[in-house]
């Protein structure tokens, strides 16, 4: 008989003996049904929440470093320096040693004296955040000009008074995120200085970090990027409250901090202290806590998909017990080990596939019902179904096996006495 026949004939046998007893074999599979949607719910979840939170820490450019002053240093020597450690200079030599640093961009970050001014136009009022920043910025955090144009080097050079607006203060003093074409209609006033706007940014989120308490989640939409060489004209002096550099390399964005600090502490003879913070960084504790939240959920649904696996060892040894005359008599006509152990092996199996199938759609179906309910991105992807699959023919086979050994190896003789 060929091997094909053989496997045909045993699955036949394997459907019309699970045929016979419909209701255990029912909440056998409901068992692992239940077991693979749980899976599969915690790993698409656990894979939508992994997507939310680093397309939201993109928004800070993802090679992204902050080099700053460490004002908290307890060097009475350093304390008594004004200032903070950082000025045109420092930025000049940092961009001629931009290979040699492995720096890819670099953009200043100046802040004015009021964190957060009042910003007018005619008769309308919002409150922002505003930043001098150099022409790169825009392409280190990874915000695009939805509107207008981004600043030139010619804005930067002549110190001009021109500005580039979140969506939120373009909705509040314009009411349009399109940029008028006049300029009398793009004229604001930032505390007591008038700027042109040249450019509205597209809308950013964080909305997960913000929701969870994050320093990482202030709102993105209600800032001000106005050329740092006019906040400094606007504050009277050069310095230089931080730098934000992209990495050539991400993989060597800590290595580059550091060579940046030890650069600026090189040409400051020492006076200052210097922190700094990498993505990098903040990307890997990411991982780590996401990672073991994943496994958390992935060991406590498994919980389910062992009861599953045990519920179907548990019905392929009372079938055995129940079939040991049938066993009996299949083996007095010539029926060997294998084809015994085969066919017990694959009832169990088709136990685990069916419930598994049943698992993936149930798992699916409920993942579209929660991403179009919260908007979240939801999806399972083909690896997980495929991997959910797959654990469903191992729970099976593995709680099929020693049933399945147990009935080849029974005598015959002995087989065909048992009433």
């Amino acid at each position: 008989m060929s091997p094909l026949k053989r496997f045909t004939e045993n699955l036949l046998q394997a459907l019309v003996s699970l045929g016979d007893h419909r209701l255990r074999t029912s909440l056998s599979i409901l068992g692992i049904t239940i077991g693979i949607a749980a899976v599969m719910a915690v790993s698409t979840v656990s894979k939508g929440g992994n997507y939310i939170v680093y397309s939201e820490l993109a928004t800070f450019g993802l090679n992204s470093i902050w080099i700053y002053r460490d004002y908290r240093n307890d060097s009475p020597h350093r304390r008594s320096r004004a200032g903070s450690g950082i000025d045109n200079r420092d930025l000049a030599a940092i961009q001629g040693q931009a290979v040699r640093l492995g720096v890819s961009r670099v953009s200043p970050i100046v802040r004015g004296a009021d964190r957060r001014p009042t910003i007018r136009k005619g008769g309308k009022f919002a409150s922002a955040s505003v930043i001098g920043v150099d022409s790169d910025y825009l392409d280190i955090v990874n915000d695009r000009v939805a509107s207008g144009r981004k600043f030139n080097s010619n804005d930067l050079e002549t110190r001009k008074q021109v500005a580039v607006v979140g969506p939120e203060i373009a909705q509040k003093l314009f009411g349009t995120l399109n940029l008028a074409v006049r300029e009398s209609d793009t004229t604001v006033v930032i505390g007591s200085h008038r700027f042109h706007v040249i450019g509205i940014l597209a809308p950013k989120s964080r909305d997960f970090l913000a929701s969870i308490g994050s320093e990482g989640g202030q709102n993105a939409n209600d800032r001000i990027l106005i050329p740092y060489s006019t906040m400094q004209k606007i504050n009277g002096e050069s310095s230089i409250s931080h730098l934000q550099v992209e990495a050539a390399e991400f993989e060597k964005a800590n290595a580059t901090a550091k060579a940046l600090q030890n650069l600026l502490v090189s040409r400051h003879s020492g006076n200052f202290a210097y922190s700094y913070e990498t993505m990098a960084t903040h990307i890997a504790t990411t991982d780590r806590i996401l990672g073991g939240v994943a496994i958390v959920g992935i060991v406590a649904a498994s919980i389910s998909l062992l009861v599953g696996g045990m519920g179907i060892l548990n019905m392929m040894s009372t079938a055995v017990l129940e079939r040991t005359r049938e066993i009996g008599i299949r083996k007095a006509v010539g029926a060997s080990e294998s084809d015994i152990q085969h066919q017990f092996l694959l009832e169990a199996v088709l136990i685990s596939v069916i419930g598994g199938l049943l698992g993936l759609l149930i798992g699916v179906l409920a993942s579209y019902l929660l991403a179009r309910i919260t908007g979240f991105p939801l999806i399972p992807s083909l690896v997980t179904i495929s991997g959910a699959l797959l654990v469903s023919i191992v729970v099976g086979i593995l709680a099929g096996f020693l049933p399945a050994r147990r009935a080849a190896k029974l005598h015959p003789v002995e087989a065909l006495r048992s009433v």
